[in-house]
């Protein structure tokens, strides 16, 4: 019985060590600390590990808990009604846990505010896209950051970061913000602008 509460716990840690370069953005945008967002990404390149381990010790742990008992033929007393925290159902809260974390990186969007913005712009001369290349992140939870930052400023038109391609394509009215303060904007977040060009 000590071994399945282990077997639980060890799938429960994997599940949330593999999901938590991409849960650390979120909650640092809930708590208002955008700069503790990168705190977890140099996890990612080890994130097929720890998602090949949860299911490896989660199936380890189904399959004992489904193994046929043998059983004991005598006159001893009934076997006592186990406690909760052995008992299929526990096992499969957690493996219901362990989904939703391991899934995470594909739906943590829905936790960013959507930022509607109008913007009047005086003169067409004025628009300016720049590509800035940006060190640090790792999935789709990070590319949501930093397009909340930057949407932010006032007089930006479109912001499209890209954690595959490891970049942010801004565009901006360069009559009410600068590349200056988008820099700024992107590196509160934690993560690292290590170029800029015009586009």
């Amino acid at each position: 019985m000590k071994t399945d509460n282990k077997l639980i716990g060890a799938g429960l840690l994997t599940a949330i060590a593999a999901s938590l370069c991409c849960i650390t953005p979120v909650l640092a945008l809930i708590a208002g600390t955008s700069g503790l967002a990168s705190t977890f990404s140099w996890l990612e390149p080890f994130r097929p590990y720890f998602i090949g381990l949860t299911i490896l010790v989660l199936g380890f742990a189904w399959y004992q808990k489904l193994l046929p008992k043998k059983k004991i033929d005598c006159n001893c007393e009934t076997e006592e009604k186990p406690k909760f925290i052995q008992t299929k159902m526990f096992l499969g809260i957690v493996t219901a846990f362990a989904i939703v974390m391991l899934a995470f990186p594909y739906y943590s969007s829905i936790f960013y505010p959507k930022s509607e913005k109008q913007i009047i712009v005086v003169d067409q001369s004025n628009i300016q896209k720049v590509e800035f290349t940006i060190s640090g992140m790792t999935c789709v939870s990070c590319e949501e950051h930093v397009n909340h930052e930057v949407n932010k400023l006032t007089g930006i038109l479109n912001s499209n970061a890209s954690y595959q391609n490891g970049n942010a394509i801004v565009e901006f009215d360069n009559s009410k913000t600068n590349i200056t303060e988008i820099e700024k904007a992107i590196n509160a977040t934690g993560y690292s602008v290590t170029n800029k060009k015009d586009n």
